[in-house]
């Protein structure tokens, strides 16, 4: 079992920046993939980044790139998003997940609020 603790949320202005930070339990973590989604009210969850096991391989969505950055620290089984440049439209719920191919598990965090004022 694997517990995910999102926190760094909160209230910003457009422009401004925010790190959330995901902790998670268990000897896995630098064997996971980890992500980043969100969800808007009225929308569905949607993928923001994703960072390979290592480090070596980042993946962002279109409306995140060259603002966004996921890291991750496998000594501190944390996983990062700076976030810059905010948006009114990045105001979501943002949540950690964690996913492992080999034994097949997927994990979600309970989520951390983000909200950016115009």
């Amino acid at each position: 079992q694997v517990q995910l603790v999102e926190s760094g949320g909160g209230l910003v202005q457009a422009g401004g920046s925010l790190r959330l930070s995901c902790a998670a339990s268990g000897r896995t973590f630098s064997s996971a993939t980890m992500r980043w989604f969100r969800q808007a009210p009225g929308k569905e969850r949607e993928f923001v980044a994703a960072i390979s096991w290592n480090g070596g391989r980042l993946v962002y969505s279109n409306s995140v790139k060259g603002r966004f950055t996921i890291s991750r620290d496998n000594a501190k089984n944390t996983v990062f998003l700076q976030m810059n440049v905010l948006k009114p439209e990045d105001t979501a719920v943002y949540y950690c997940n964690f996913n492992l191919q080999a034994p097949p598990s997927d994990y979600w965090g309970q989520g951390t609020q983000v909200t950016v004022s115009s």
